[in-house]
């Protein structure tokens, strides 16, 4: 729990990052920034398709938009705090010389995106409105 607050806290405290190790080469923490930015595109887009299917698919049934929009947009806030979170600890590790660190957070969301588009397959071969 306490590990989890620490990490929090550092997301708001680069000089906190900046004070381990020593300095990577910069093209690494820029490689680092352009995957970081990289999440945040991906969780704009889901963010977007859930604010989509919501409002622009009326004819399904509730629980399918609703199912369906929701389901975006929490992949859409899994991605914003993945980003940053991984962005910090990229970060320590390049400063520290130590192994990237991995993440199970792609896997679960190609999961969860997997699980939207069977779900919309099945809502259009059912046709599925309200």
């Amino acid at each position: 729990m306490f590990d989890a607050l620490r990490e929090l806290r550092l997301w708001f405290s680069p000089e906190t990052v900046r004070a381990e190790g020593e300095t990577p080469d910069y093209r690494f923490s820029l490689a680092n920034e352009r995957t970081f930015l990289a999440w945040l595109r991906t969780a704009l887009a889901l963010v977007g398709g859930g604010f989509a299917v919501d409002q622009f698919l009326p004819h399904l049934a509730d629980w399918w938009r609703i199912g369906l929009a929701l389901a975006l947009l929490l992949a859409g806030v899994l991605c914003t705090g993945r980003a940053v979170n991984h962005w910090v600890k990229c970060e320590r590790a390049m400063r520290r010389g130590e192994d990237l660190p991995q993440s199970r957070l792609p896997a679960l969301l190609a999961l969860i995106l997997g699980l939207v588009a069977l779900a919309v397959v099945t809502v259009v071969l059912l046709g599925c409105a309200g």
